[in-house]
């Protein structure tokens, strides 16, 4: 809810559904493990569970595994998930992967590929009419973000206006009136369109794909752009046996077919994946090392 000060923990991970989903003919073979799948909340986690059901229950007939999914109750969690070893596959934001590796040494898989793009931008949006019309506009104003963890909706927003002068020493509140962490892409849009902020980051594509109202899409607008965010990802947890890593990063390549890619649409509107490396999340260092950022232990 927009206000709800996003709780910056990576004790609490939401099992949103602990469904073994089973692979193959209908069973699984004796001695099967399975793996587990953490999705990052970034909408609504009803919607979320069922799109992350039907792709689990897709790429565990691609792995002859069953799958257990986890949806995590914000991004701190998932890290910790992974640090634990409580799940094996994520699908992370780029700078939850940099925190993931540097905290749990988790390894990137694949990244996104959404309109053959593999980069994406925050936006910073706001009112149509009557909202602000340059980022000096928003002085003394109030911000929504998503999550202090998230890339889009609080980093590099953060690290832009750092760069240009308006905030200082990493505190918002040297610009803003207020800074609120509404927890989730569509929650910071909503706290626009209900007039409870001024001015919500997110990814350009959050009002396209999250606000089902056309009549709501129309009412915003955005008045600055960051530089270019490498797209989020699939990574799996330190100590995954070689050989299944192998099978799982071919598993998801191989959903870039036509049963596939509708399931990776609905999931994170996702076009395609392709492969991805660690260095292609290094921009994505220098951020989170600007803003000295670090989930804290328990």
């Amino acid at each position: 809810m927009p206000g709800r000060r996003a709780r910056w923990t990576l004790a609490v991970c939401l099992l949103a559904g602990t469904v073994a989903l089973t692979a193959g003919n209908g069973g699984v073979a004796q001695g099967a493990t399975g793996i587990t799948l953490a999705l990052t909340p970034s909408k609504d986690p009803t919607l979320l569970q069922e799109a992350g059901t039907a792709l689990a229950q897709e790429l565990g007939k691609r792995l002859d595994l069953p799958i257990k999914l986890y949806v995590a109750a914000d991004y701190a969690g998932v890290i910790e998930a992974l640090r634990n070893g409580t799940v094996d596959l994520a699908f992370v934001h780029p700078v939850a992967y940099v925190l993931a590796s540097r905290e749990a040494r988790a390894r990137i898989l694949v990244k996104s590929i959404r309109g053959g793009s593999a980069t994406y931008t925050a936006r910073f949006f706001v009112l149509k009419e009557g909202g602000p019309r340059t980022l000096d506009d928003l002085r003394g104003k109030t911000i929504a973000f998503v999550d202090p963890a998230s890339t889009s909706g609080y980093i590099y927003p953060m690290v832009f206006l750092m760069k240009r002068g308006l905030v200082k020493g990493k505190d918002p509140k040297t610009f803003f009136k207020d800074a609120v962490f509404s927890g989730a892409h569509d929650a910071v849009l909503h706290a626009v369109l209900r007039r409870q902020v001024d001015v919500a980051v997110s990814y350009p594509h959050a009002p396209d794909t999250l606000l089902k109202d056309p009549a709501q899409r129309a009412q915003l607008t955005f008045i600055a752009e960051t530089p270019p965010i490498p797209n989020d990802g699939a990574c799996v947890r330190e100590g995954l046996a070689p050989d299944l890593v192998q099978r799982v990063k071919a598993a998801l390549l191989s959903l870039n077919d036509p049963v596939g890619r509708p399931l990776l649409k609905r999931l994170y509107a996702v076009d395609g994946l392709a492969e991805a490396a660690d260095a292609d999340f290094d921009p994505v260092r220098e951020a989170v090392d600007l803003l000295g950022l670090a989930p804290p232990r328990r």
